[in-house]
């Protein structure tokens, strides 16, 4: 599989800094200078009919980033535009490259009436414009602890109520929040807020994508991430690259073809494997029926599913072509094991004696299993793990496979999808907003696709059938883990872009699912 674009802790990327400095002979400031100019010309690409620029500058080099921002802006005669720069610390205390940064910016000849410098009490008694772009450089990845200083957190107030002007989107060409390398207040390693931290329009980060920006609160927070590498060297890269094992995953980066061969004009069905989903217990018929539905729709060329007797008549009108059983003993089951390629369990199944009854066999069986929503549960209580198995567990379900609670599972995404593979084996995937995916070896995958408009029941049934699916096909467990989240994403931004987040259900995503499973005529559409 190609793993995608690296993934950098704070710690890494401070190590590829020192790299980059003292074995490839680029100065701090020299990368200051290429950052500040990065932000700057990101800044007119999202918006260029702005009127003023507020630039909110800390103490450390993120400082140093809007300091240079700032002078740019000043000296650019193809934009006639006010600039104020806001020192939310004494910049009498500024140290090293972001001083020399500052004292570039004050030495400069300007028109005094276009550019003023305030601090914090300045903020508080003049009304800064709203037809304005607010810069925010106050922190970077080197924060540490959580922000509660009263004038921080009223700046940083500041900065969130100018982003709510702008709306949904980042389409208006005028005023919103652009943070520099990372928004202020947010975890480079985790995506959590630390107390409190801005939520922006637009990122320009650079030299190495910070993991926390892909996953948790920094989806929301770091809006439309641009980034760059700053002409820095290839080989500054290699030495993090031999001990970094998180990466970001895009659909289009897949080596689709490569994992699912192409049809042969005399195939069958039997070619293209037989799915057993398991689930349906009395009321959650319609679980099951997505996740077959699912399975369909990206190529399985059967699909059986065990459910209740009361429910097997009323699946085979819904969904025709699915082979639906009335399974109340393990006697019944058997024969479905028999002739499965792969088994999908969990949707709709329930807690009841019949769920565990069945789920207790199905762990006894050599085929791969993708466990989902209360089989989880169930595998809580099992302690059971093969590298076999895919699980899918949410926030919530992987605090019960751990023994744990969501705060501390959600506090560390990567760290519980870490625990998670270490303790089950088999492929992970932590659900939510940036999806966090292991394979194997333990590798972390970060789902770059997706929307708000997944909040809704049934999409984790949907996504159940997508991985069985591509597994019944002959693609090996973790391809059909990764490629299935990312599938299931981008499948939910199609119907995003023809209808929008709001109202979108999980069945919305079946046209979607069987283009992009058709991958020349996707690429072809793209």
């Amino acid at each position: 599989m190609h793993k995608g674009h690296y993934l950098y802790s704070a710690a890494q990327v401070r190590e590829l800094d020192r790299i980059v400095i003292e074995k490839f002979g680029i100065s701090g400031y020299e990368l200051m200078q290429r950052a500040g100019s990065f932000a700057y010309n990101i800044l007119n690409k999202y918006f260029s009919k702005t009127f003023s620029i507020y630039v909110f500058c800390g103490r450390g080099n993120n400082a140093g980033d809007g300091y240079v921002l700032a002078k740019l802006a000043i000296e650019d005669d193809k934009y006639d535009r006010e600039v104020i720069v806001i020192n939310c610390f004494n910049p009498e205390k500024l140290e090293g490259d972001a001083k020399t940064a500052y004292q570039d910016l004050v030495t400069m000849k300007y028109d005094k009436e276009k550019v003023e410098i305030w601090d914090h009490s300045d903020l508080r008694k003049k009304n800064p414009s709203s037809t304005s772009v607010y810069v925010d450089a106050i922190f970077g990845t080197g924060l540490t602890r959580d922000i509660n200083d009263e004038n921080l957190v009223h700046t940083i107030e500041v900065l969130n109520n100018h982003n709510m002007l702008v709306g949904e989107g980042i389409s208006n060409e005028y005023e919103g929040v652009l943070s520099i390398d990372i928004p202020s207040g947010l975890n480079a390693d985790t995506g959590n807020i630390m107390g409190v931290a801005v939520n922006a329009n637009v990122t320009a980060t650079f030299m190495g994508h910070k993991r926390g920006m892909f996953t948790h609160d920094g989806r929301e927070y770091s809006g439309q991430i641009e980034f760059d590498r700053l002409d820095i060297p290839s080989k500054s890269y290699f030495e993090l690259e031999e001990d970094n094992h998180c990466y970001l995953a895009k659909y289009n980066d897949l080596e689709y073809y490569q994992n699912i061969p192409a049809r042969k004009r005399n195939a069958h069905k039997g070619n293209f494997g037989h799915v057993l989903l398991i689930g349906g217990d009395e009321g959650y018929l319609g679980a099951a029926h997505m996740a077959a539905e699912a399975a369909m729709r990206v190529g399985s060329g059967l699909v059986s599913v065990a459910t209740r007797k009361s429910h097997a008549a009323q699946l085979s009108i819904t969904v025709p072509e699915v082979m639906s059983h009335g399974v109340e003993t393990l006697d019944e089951l058997m024969p479905l094991i028999k002739r499965a390629t792969v088994i999908a369990i969990g949707p709709g199944l329930g807690q009841s004696e019949w769920a565990k009854l069945l789920f207790a066999r199905i762990l006894e069986s050599d085929l791969p299993i993708i466990i989902d929503a209360d089989a989880l549960n169930l595998l809580a209580e099992e302690e059971q793990s093969s590298p076999n198995w895919v699980i899918t567990p949410h926030p919530g379900e992987a605090a019960r496979l751990l023994k744990t609670d969501v705060t501390t599972i959600q506090s560390d995404r990567f760290q519980s999808a870490r625990d998670l593979h270490e303790k089950y084996h088999g492929p992970v995937v932590l659900k939510g907003a940036g999806s966090v995916v292991t394979d194997l070896e333990g590798n972390l995958y970060v789902c770059s696709e997706g929307n708000p408009g997944m909040s809704t029941g049934g999409m984790g049934d949907v996504l159940t059938g997508v991985i069985a699916g591509l597994v019944a096909q002959g693609v090996d467990i973790e391809s059909a883990t990764q490629i299935g989240v990312l599938m299931h994403a981008r499948a939910a931004d199609m119907a995003v872009f023809d209808g929008g987040e709001r109202g979108m259900i999980a069945t919305d995503l079946m046209p979607y699912l069987r283009e992009l499973s058709n991958p020349d005529l996707y690429f072809s559409n793209t």
